[in-house]
């Protein structure tokens, strides 16, 4: 069990009963505990399978691919529609609605669809790229930056794109790519760093 879970649930009085009853089921399963994004997470095999939250008005489980799930008791909703596709929420607002036995098969089924590597992934050929005429001139006038721009990833490019195009001021455009000129050329993402922590 994660020192920082129990830190968690301590700061979310109002829910810490339900809290610790839904933990205490995941903790019987074959799950890491572990806290990404704020909020305790569990993870099978490398692939997060659920997390754990709380909230003004209720407390719930998200599944990260709850989609995949058959979910013959309808206890799921879409807490983002139109943004995901695969998270499902499943939401509690009494101690009474927690149902330890229907939740641990839910669960199980999650794990066994990571088990046999079923996973609705995320649709990202769909953006455009779009450069920036800043960031285009500086890939214009050199050549060894736009090789090495070329050579990431799309999602890397298009962190690279966005990051220039949200700056409202052209001092700050400025300032971005001095910024992540040397990035680019290391072959690196804006946000490598945060990735795998």
């Amino acid at each position: 069990m994660n020192l920082k879970v129990d830190e968690y649930i301590s700061k979310k009085e109002p829910w810490r009963n339900e809290l610790e009853k839904l933990r205490s089921v995941l903790t019987e399963l074959p799950l890491e505990e572990t806290i990404k994004w704020g909020a305790p997470t569990y993870v099978f095999n490398g692939k997060n399978v659920l997390g754990l939250a709380a909230f003004k008005n209720y407390c719930g489980l998200w599944f990260f691919q709850g989609a995949l799930l058959k979910d013959k008791q309808k206890v799921f909703i879409n807490a983002q529609e139109g943004k995901t596709k695969a998270m499902l929420q499943w939401r509690f607002y009494t101690l009474e609605e927690i149902n330890t036995d229907l939740i641990k098969a839910y669960v199980l089924e999650a794990i066994d669809n990571v088990k046999e590597g079923k996973e609705i992934k995320p649709n990202r050929s769909k953006k455009e790229l779009i450069i920036p005429t800043e960031f285009a001139a500086q890939l214009n006038s050199n050549s060894e930056l736009k090789s090495k721009f070329e050579a990431l990833t799309n999602g890397k490019k298009r962190e690279y794109a966005d990051y220039i195009s949200e700056a409202k001021r052209d001092a700050t455009k400025i300032k971005r790519l001095e910024k992540i000129i040397p990035m680019i050329l290391n072959g690196v993402g804006l946000h490598d760093k945060y990735k795998n922590c």
